[in-house]
């Protein structure tokens, strides 16, 4: 039977665990499938998360359970300690381009079309906004015999340029809310600020990580060929 968020919706807790699952699988592929505790640590980033979770072991447990029991998780034992794996674009009928937007939605919170397409870089690189406005119109439109909608467009904010999308994995969504939501950070600022403050930060990381693994690399070569490192390095 097709997933149906508004028969049997996913709890903030269960989204959360499932999409870092989701998001790690394509960003550290060598530290996948995820332990117990890793997967409490890419919960509770305090980047790339909106909003910001405090999720304990037992919680976590609780939820991959929960996922489990849907057959959106497997649990795969080691010869130490088990390890998690999604099932989620299977489990929920989606391929892998629309799974990458779902996820990023349940991780960062509403976006618009443009920003889903620039933080989604990592996970699947789309053409244009275009492209990702396809997926989205896709998700949005599926039919009741496949489980219904699993996105909604919200009305545009006040002082905003783009409208934002929304996930509704975790059933119905009080739109108003999310619109009053939307209208206080378009105002202030701060949020989206923030936002993009982390996004940028862990960005800086990463890239300074891939610069030192490349001179480590290129310090070994050097040394099997017998030459002296380039000058600048």
């Amino acid at each position: 039977m097709p997933f149906d968020p508004q028969i049997t919706p996913l709890t903030a807790e269960e989204a959360r665990v499932l999409a870092t699952l989701v998001e790690k699988s394509r960003t550290v592929p060598d530290s996948y499938p995820l332990t117990l505790n890793s997967l409490g640590s890419g919960c509770n980033q305090k980047t790339s998360r909106d909003p910001v979770m405090n999720l304990s072991d037992g919680q976590i447990q609780e939820a991959l359970d929960g996922l489990r029991r849907r057959s959106l998780v497997n649990e795969i034992g080691g010869a130490r300690t088990s390890r998690w794996e999604h099932n989620f674009p299977r489990g929920i009928g989606v391929p892998d381009q629309s799974a990458a937007l779902l996820c990023l939605l349940m991780l960062r919170g509403p976006q618009t079309a443009g920003e889903l397409r620039i933080n989604s870089e990592r996970w699947h690189r789309f053409a244009d906004i275009s492209s990702v406005e396809a997926f989205l119109d896709e998700l949005q439109s599926r039919s009741a015999e496949k489980g219904g909608p699993l996105v909604l467009l919200l009305p545009r904010a006040p002082g905003s340029r783009e409208p934002r999308w929304v996930h509704l994995l975790c059933g119905p969504v009080d739109v108003a809310a999310l619109s009053v939501a939307s209208s206080s950070g378009s105002g202030s600022g701060a949020g989206s600020s923030e936002s993009a403050s982390g996004a940028l930060q862990e960005r800086v990381t990463q890239l300074e990580t891939e610069v030192a693994q490349l001179r480590t690399a290129l310090t070994q070569l050097c040394e099997q060929l017998g030459v002296d490192m380039p000058a600048g390095e």
